[in-house]
């Protein structure tokens, strides 16, 4: 038993999946605070939880074949054969249509953009761009930044211009987080047909896009603090990070390396998990 838990477990790529949970989460906290609507809150996290578990899932059906193509992920529970794919649909969709059910019961604004991100990530992203085109991040984006917007809608009611720099600053983060990815992993998507901005554009476009990816996002989160009112302090933690984050991209672009890209994807993880603890901090406490 507990090494299927572990297999549907893998499904949900728990790391991502707890990324985007804690930018919705950040996104809810700029406008209520979690403990004094602790019903709200939990059903935001759970709903979500749910939402982005079942589409990751999901996911992971619809590439099974590039998996199985793929050195570093043949060994995942669906091309390795031990989940089947009609188990792993099931699992899909029980998550996603239970974590849109709470949401909807929550808020119908929060519940539709809960569904939009599910709606952008698996249809438009995975089933029908991926494959066609490197632009399809663009996409894949749309469907990251929805949970901060789900979040922040949900305590104010509305979609505003926060929630949509905030959503802003995830769509523009994603380049960083996605592009250094696959360069790393430049043979694997070649071998599997899966056009990426490297195989396209080559590796040099492509390390300037993330330069400039990186300075829109911190731009962007920048911004949404001072919208928020935040102190001056946390905007200067936000701006040592950015530092940190556009430094990395430069270097990677005049001193190219696998070393240097592969800092550059880890510090990308960091950058946004600092980015919505900063949020969180200066709007809770």
């Amino acid at each position: 038993m507990r090494g299927k838990i572990n297999l549907y477990w893998q499904l949900v790529k728990p790391l991502q999946s707890g990324l985007l949970l804690l930018t919705g989460i950040a996104g809810f906290a700029t406008a209520k605070c979690p403990v004094l609507n602790f019903f709200t809150f939990s059903g935001l996290v759970v709903s979500l939880a749910l939402a982005i578990g079942g589409s990751t899932a999901f996911n992971m059906v619809i590439d099974s074949d590039i998996d199985l193509s793929m050195g570093r992920t043949r060994k995942r529970p669906l091309p390795s054969g031990k989940l089947s794919t009609r188990q792993a649909l099931t699992f899909a969709a029980l998550l996603s249509a239970s974590g849109i059910a709470m949401a909807l019961y929550l808020s119908p604004l929060y519940g539709l953009l809960v569904a939009a991100g599910l709606f952008f990530d698996v249809v438009v992203y995975s089933l029908w761009l991926k494959r066609r085109t490197p632009w399809s991040i663009v996409w894949g984006g749309i469907a990251g930044a929805m949970p901060i917007m789900a979040g922040r809608a949900l305590g104010t009611g509305r979609v505003d211009l926060i929630g949509v720099l905030l959503g802003l600053s995830i769509l523009l983060w994603i380049p960083t987080h996605i592009l250094t990815f696959s360069m790393k992993y430049y043979d694997d998507y070649r071998r599997a047909g899966i056009p990426t901005f490297p195989s396209v554009y080559g590796f040099k476009t492509t390390r300037w896009i993330i330069a400039l990816s990186s300075i829109g996002a911190a731009l962007a989160v920048g911004i949404g603090i001072l919208a928020l009112g935040l102190s001056w302090g946390y905007l200067r933690l936000l701006g040592i990070l950015s530092v940190g984050l556009l430094g990395l991209a430069i270097y990677s672009i005049k001193n190219p390396s696998e070393r240097v890209n592969l800092g550059l994807f880890k510090y990308a993880s960091f950058f946004m998990l600092g980015s919505m603890l900063i949020i969180m901090a200066g709007t809770v406490l």
